[in-house]
């Protein structure tokens, strides 16, 4: 952990961000323009006081394995999941499955989310739910709480560490959670000064969504004690789970094998492990 927390911090190279990936980014910067055209946050009729914010972080330590399950229409590499996509339908099976979170991906160009399913959602489910999007300024923050999110994503790849710092000053004035994303060593680097207490390991390179699970046995052990470690993508036995348990992992974030099954509840408990 020493070598990690050494000044090489402060001399972060910028890495180059590649072609699909710097596609989301402009997408996204564009819908930044149009939230700050449409100031005050839009929806704020709809904010959820802080009080009310259901706790990912007390999810995910209240059972074992923790399954975030995700609400995701489709993506950059495969398409739609599923012809009769219902994201209240998702969220209700799931709930009845034994989730401990619900992940709800809101990206609506090349994932064809909604960021107005966050409010729905959390109308029909009593799980935390997770805002998983390309966060790149601190309106989105305030709009994801003005939306009925419990939680945030803040993925360090595409953030640099001003903007890592302003986005959780954001979200913890905004009584929301943070599962910052990592997929390497670097992006390590730049959240532990942060003192995360929820890190979740991307097993899909967003470089050019190739999928290496053996990236959670790798990093997992440079984590700070006392952090709650969550498994993302590439997930589909109760065996890949039942084993990354043992070797530190708390959540996992489990969508396309669900999201692809003809019975998602189901399928959910046989992912716990349940009967």
């Amino acid at each position: 952990m020493a070598d990690l927390m050494s000044n090489d911090i402060t001399r972060q190279r910028e890495r180059p961000i590649p072609a699909i990936l710097q596609s989301l980014i402009v997408a996204a910067g564009e819908r930044v323009a149009r939230l700050h055209r449409e100031q005050p946050a839009p929806r704020s009729n709809q904010v959820v006081g802080a009080s009310a914010r259901r706790s990912l972080l007390a999810a995910l330590t209240k059972r074992t394995p923790a399954i975030i399950a995700e609400i995701k229409k489709a993506s950059p590499s495969k398409g739609i999941f599923r012809d009769d996509f219902d994201p209240i339908k998702l969220a209700t099976s799931y709930a009845s499955g034994g989730a401990a979170a619900i992940s709800v991906v809101t990206e609506p160009e090349y994932f064809q989310g909604d960021p107005g399913w966050l409010a729905e959602i959390r109308s029909a489910v009593t799980l935390p739910i997770l805002r998983k999007d390309f966060i790149i300024d601190a309106i989105q923050v305030s709009e994801s709480a003005a939306l009925g999110a419990d939680a945030i994503l803040l993925i360090a790849r595409i953030l640099n560490d001003s903007q890592l710092t302003e986005f959780k000053t954001a979200a913890d004035g905004a009584g929301l959670e943070v599962l910052f994303e990592i997929h390497d060593e670097e992006d390590l680097r730049k959240i532990l000064p942060l003192r995360p207490q929820l890190i979740g390991i991307n097993a899909r390179n967003l470089d050019d969504f190739t999928v290496d699970t053996n990236l959670f046995r790798v990093l997992v052990p440079m984590f700070p004690s006392g952090t709650i470690a969550v498994a993302e993508s590439g997930l589909d036995t109760p065996t890949q789970i039942q084993d990354l348990s043992t070797v530190g992992f708390q959540g996992f974030l489990i969508g396309e094998t669900l999201i692809r099954s003809h019975d998602p509840a189901r399928m959910l408990r046989q992912l716990r492990g349940a009967k």
